[in-house]
């Protein structure tokens, strides 16, 4: 993903609302949990934009998001479940775009993948 250009106010918003009082990776992991937890209004619908061998979706499919994982499994990157095959699977949030979403879940999204692109990362991981 290229590096994006520097978005003050998406600065602002991930600081003071995402990253605020959060120290350590595990904080900084949780704020994001929680931040997408309040900003998703699921389920939408949303289309993969890229592959991962750790997923099963590949550039184009569209699936229904249906919710969060448990926050462990966000520790080091946010994850979303999605319907699959009869099933409910826990996929990369970079991975999707919103297709048919609301302003506050599209919002919430660009902001994950704008982190990303910026090339931030948790501070280490609370393993460390």
């Amino acid at each position: 993903m290229p590096k994006a250009k520097l978005d003050k106010r998406r600065e602002k918003r991930i600081q003071d609302e995402i990253l605020v009082d959060a120290y350590t990776s595990e904080e900084q992991a949780l704020g994001w949990y929680y931040y997408l937890q309040d900003k998703l209004h699921c389920p939408f619908l949303a289309r993969c934009i890229s592959s991962r061998p750790i997923s099963p979706l590949r550039r184009g499919q569209e699936v229904c998001v249906e919710g969060q994982p448990p926050e462990e499994e966000c520790y080091r990157e946010m994850f979303v479940t999605v319907s699959w095959d009869d099933q409910t699977l826990a996929v990369p949030l970079e991975q999707l775009e919103p297709v048919r979403a609301d302003k506050t879940t599209r919002q919430a999204i660009e902001d994950w993948h704008y982190w990303l692109r910026q090339s931030y990362e948790f501070l280490g991981t609370p393993w460390s």
